[in-house]
């Protein structure tokens, strides 16, 4: 296995354990969108250059698209909506809407 190939594998690895790590919605979705961002960068990488250099820029440059997409596409904290809530003791409050109301599960 050369160089290129184990870090390709080393980089997979390491995106799989930060993965694990995102804390905020907006950290998940980063998250994934760079994941799904490399894994087809890679694709395309691999398709015009076929080689293993190609294949890691791809990957490079598709984890980052991926990424910044994927968090501008959802609710910025400062965009965040308020909702009205009712405690279980029937008094009705205001507080930040939840992420159900941003996935329409409401």
């Amino acid at each position: 296995m050369n160089i290129l190939k184990l870090a390709a594998v080393a980089a997979v690895a390491l995106s799989a354990a930060l993965a694990g790590c995102s804390q905020t919605p907006q950290q998940q979705r980063a998250t994934t969108g760079a994941a799904l961002g490399a894994a087809g960068g890679a694709l395309v990488g691999q398709a015009v250059g076929r080689d293993t250099k190609s294949t890691l820029i791809g990957a490079g440059a598709g984890a980052l698209l991926g990424a910044v997409v994927a968090t501008s596409a959802g609710p910025q904290p400062s965009e965040r909506q308020m909702c009205r809530y009712r405690a279980p003791d029937g008094r009705i409050y205001i507080a930040e809407c939840d992420d159900r109301y941003y996935r329409g599960q409401y």
